[in-house]
């Protein structure tokens, strides 16, 4: 059996793969305090249910926010950092940007690292790799004694230009393991061996801040999980898409920061391309916040600079600076402070506001009678009539209307003169915009129309609202997946193992001396077929894919395409500048008229080939057999309160339902709306046609 968990900010999601192919759902309330109990909890009452030893478990593939949340809350680890004599301020000078341009109280965020644990090695590396001032060894005698007295967790090393040469990095690890073997050392050169100063910085600080905290918690869910007699291995979901094992998600944390949103967006670009679907936009919407991706012509969007802790409900290319830069390879996701946890609050100038902070899992919405008296989108949702009245995940959950119309009476319609439904209507409606600003910022501002997409849509949340949002965008077709409250989960299983390697060359295309970008892929081969058999996997099961980052001449910044690399010539140039120019023209309308490009950096994929996916199929347990079968269900002033039938998937099978629906699941509900129609597809997604009344 093969375990895909995955924690979110209100519920922990597990999906069981059994060994007959049989997959099983649970969702638990998640665990804040320690979030490896609620998982101990679903594994053990999994498989008490099921009177199965949990010895059976072979494998437990994991996604988790404990990363990203010990950045947003600043509870990760005291960090020092060493850097070449004369940077140590990089992290505070940045980039120049500034999210909102005329927002005069902006402050840019206070760095990892205080300047008190920053300081200058004399040593300096040229660009080309060649060593200027030799490492003065002896100069660090004095940190290394006020580390002592200050309690320092981590320590980040990144010195100038240590992507070309790394010798310098290498022999101050090395001091740094020899004098404090308990700390976590996070060397640049094996963060991020590229250039650009403050974001191999940021990265490698980020890394580093982190590293402590991710250990110890695989620590002690490897710990929980084998008193109950768990020994399988665990692997992580990356924010690129892959595992890692559990042993060098510790090394390196840095890229399992965004790992729950990357598990859905590869499950949805599987069943997509099952389906017929080549250009899908995701949306995966849960308890806390709102995710939306790209998969176009089949591939996954892929992005090579990512921003962590910043305001979560803005989440755009355009509007950089609110958090701590990333340099690593991650499925392009936009976030949004939308879920259904998110609380509503009526502002000083009477306007609706939904989000960014959230009721999390505890106290939760106002619903769960947990103490929270402010409504949340799943209390607006729940009086609207599109959630079952009782209790939610097949019955693990009771919930309260009266709780939730007291909340929106009190602090909404109080406020705004609105009815109840009305008010809880506005909600809904707010929380769309939400998510459609995240479509926007994955689609509008790369060049792609929305209407020229499906939307598949899945988390707790995601079906209610996606006909809406489609509706407003002018997407025709709307796809909700099998079991799409536990998606993520659900996504993890079908992951593949990964590694992920780039290097730093910056030479023309037009050179004719085409060994450094030869040398370059030759060694994160070898390093990355090394590395992968370390982790048990032979090299005759790793595939391999080229890919650079290319510019014009004189551009800062790159587009990462394909490159044919069985043989670096300059027919593979061309080929790869090509692809550039059409990936430039499709981003900003145009090409630009200087041929002369630069091949920045080189990157690599090393995938697992395991075994394949078998014919696994969803059983019926904790189905949603619907408590009545019509209630009342509001959709806005137009149609007011209409008596609505609330079905299973199953009953879509044969033919076309017109709207308005609700079709009630273990795991979320979906909103058919009155100009809408549902139907099965052969592989028993529900498509929602929009316009269609």
């Amino acid at each position: 059996m093969r375990v895909g968990i995955d924690i979110g900010g209100t519920f922990t999601d597990l999906v069981f793969l059994c060994s007959d192919g049989t997959l099983h759902k649970r969702k638990v309330p998640s665990t804040p305090a320690d979030y490896a109990e609620a998982i101990i909890h679903g594994v053990k009452a999994f498989c008490t249910e099921q009177a199965m030893p949990v010895s059976e478990i072979a494998e437990i593939v994991h996604a988790t926010t404990v990363a990203t949340n010990a950045i947003l809350e600043r509870k990760g680890a005291r960090v020092a950092l060493l850097t070449t004599e004369g940077f140590r301020d990089v992290l505070e000078l940045r980039r120049i940007r500034i999210p909102m341009s005329y927002d005069l109280d902006w402050q840019k965020p206070v760095p990892l690292v205080a300047r008190e644990f920053r300081f200058g090695v004399r040593e300096r590396i040229a660009a080309n790799g060649a060593t200027l001032t030799p490492l003065d060894a002896a100069s660090l005698e004095p940190v290394f004694q006020q580390w002592a007295a200050s309690d320092i967790e981590a320590v980040a090393v990144c010195f100038l230009h240590a992507y070309r040469n790394p010798q310098h990095e290498i022999a101050v690890g090395q001091l740094l393991k020899r004098r404090f073997p308990a700390l976590r050392v996070s060397l640049s050169h094996e963060v991020l061996p590229e250039m650009l100063e403050y974001e191999r910085t940021s990265t490698t600080v980020v890394n580093a801040y982190v590293a402590p905290l991710i250990a110890t918690y695989l620590d002690r869910l490897r710990e929980g999980l084998g008193r109950c007699g768990v020994a399988a291995p665990i692997l992580v979901m990356q924010s690129n898409g892959g595992l890692i094992s559990a042993g060098l998600a510790a090394e390196r944390p840095v890229t399992i920061i965004e790992s729950g949103p990357a598990a859905g967006v590869v499950a949805a670009a599987q069943i997509a391309q099952a389906s017929g679907h080549g250009n899908v936009i995701t949306l995966d919407m849960g308890g806390t916040t709102a995710k939306a991706s790209i998969i176009e012509h089949g591939d996954v969007l892929r992005a090579s600079e990512y921003e962590v802790g910043g305001a979560v409900s803005v989440s755009s290319r355009l509007m950089r600076g609110n958090g701590y830069a990333l340099r690593i390879p991650v499925i392009d996701v936009s976030e949004v402070g939308a879920g259904g946890g998110s609380l509503a609050t009526v502002d000083t100038g009477g306007s609706l506001r939904v989000g960014p902070r959230s009721a999390g899992s505890v106290p939760g919405p106002a619903c769960y009678g947990r103490g929270n008296e402010w409504p949340t989108v799943t209390d607006a949702n729940l009086v609207l009539g599109y959630l079952n009245e009782d209790s939610l995940a097949g019955g693990a959950l009771g919930i309260r209307r009266d709780l939730a119309e007291n909340a929106i009476t009190q602090h909404i319609s109080g406020t705004t003169r609105l009815s109840l439904h009305e008010a809880a209507y506005g909600i809904h409606q707010v929380a769309n915009s939400n998510l459609v600003r995240a479509i926007k910022s994955v689609s509008v501002e790369r060049g792609r129309d929305p209407a020229e997409f499906a939307l598949m849509a899945f988390g707790g949340a995601g079906p209610i609202h996606a006909a809406a949002v489609a509706l407003e965008l002018g997407v025709r077709t709307v796809l909700i997946p099998p079991a799409p409250g536990v998606f993520s989960a659900y996504g993890l299983l079908r992951a593949e193992v990964e590694q992920h390697a780039s290097r730093t060359v910056l030479t023309s295309t037009a050179a004719t001396d085409l060994t450094a970008i030869a040398t370059a892929y030759r060694e994160m081969q070898t390093e990355l077929i090394v590395r992968l058999e370390r982790e048990g996997y032979p090299a005759s099961r790793v595939t391999i894919r080229y890919f650079a980052d290319l510019r014009y001449r004189g551009q800062s910044s790159e587009i990462t395409v394909p490159m044919d690399a069985t043989e670096i010539n300059t027919d593979a140039l061309r080929l790869v500048e090509a692809r550039f120019e059409t990936e430039f023209e499709r981003s900003y309308g145009h090409r630009g008229p200087n041929k002369d490009f630069e091949l920045v950096t080189c990157r690599m994929i090393a995938t697992v080939i395991r075994d394949s996916w078998q014919d696994a199929r969803w059983t019926t347990d904790h189905a949603a057999a619907a408590s009545r079968q019509q209630r009342d269900v509001y959709f806005g002033r137009q149609h007011g309160l209409l008596p609505t039938p609330v079905v299973t998937r199953e009953a879509l099978a044969g033919r076309a339902h017109q709207g308005p629906l609700i079709v009630q699941e273990y795991d979320t509900s979906v909103v058919v709306p009155p100009h809408c129609t549902a139907a099965l597809d052969d592989h028993v997604n529900i498509v929602l046609n929009i316009g269609t009344a």
